[in-house]
C-alpha cells in the first residue's frame, strides 16, 4: 500500500511517498502554498498519479495529542479538504519535531541549504517514516 505524507507549512508543502510495501518512506517533491483548495486538488492528483491508497497530513501537538498552533489547525483544515477532493483516507500525524530531524539529516549528509533546495520534502520524509514505524494506524481524524 502506497502512503503520500505531507508536511503543510505556510509557505510550502513537503511531500513524500512510501515504497509500494508501505515500509520505507522518501521524498517526493515540495509544493508552494496557494491556497487550501488548491493545495488540496495538487496533492490529490499526485496521489492518484502514485496509485496512493491513503494520505498523512503532519500535524503539530501536546503531550495529550491536541493540536497546539494555529498551522496545526491549519494542517487538520487541509486534511479535510483532502479527504474532500481525494476520496482517500486521511491521517493527522504528529509532525513535531520533523523540520528540526530533517535539517539535521540534512546537515549530516554534508547538503547545503539553498533556496532552491527546501528540506519540506525530508520533513514530510520523517513524518511518513514515523507514521510506517507506528504500524502504519488505520484510524482517520
Amino acid at each position: 500500500m502506497r502512503i503520500l505524507a505531507v508536511d503543510p507549512g505556510e509557505r510550502f508543502l513537503g511531500l513524500a511517498l512510501s515504497d509500494p510495501t508501505g515500509t520505507i518512506a522518501g521524498p517526493l517533491t515540495v509544493l508552494r502554498h496557494r491556497s487550501r483548495r488548491d493545495d488540496a486538488e495538487a496533492i490529490a492528483r499526485l496521489a492518484k498519479e502514485h496509485q496512493v491508497e491513503r494520505i498523512v497530513v503532519g500535524q503539530a501537538t501536546d503531550l495529550q495529542g491536541r493540536p497546539t498552533t494555529l498551522q496545526a489547525r491549519r494542517a487538520a483544515n487541509l486534511a479535510e479538504a483532502l479527504r474532500a477532493v481525494s476520496g482517500l483516507p486521511v491521517v493527522l500525524w504528529d509532525e513535531t519535531g520533523s523540520t528540526q530531524k530533517a535539517l539535521a539529516a540534512w546537515k549530516a549528509m554534508g547538503t547545503a541549504r539553498r533556496r532552491t533546495r527546501r528540506p519540506d520534502a525530508v520533513a514530510a520524509t520523517v513524518i511518513l517514516q514515523s507514521y510506517l514505524d507506528a504500524g502504519a494506524p488505520l484510524e482517520t481524524s
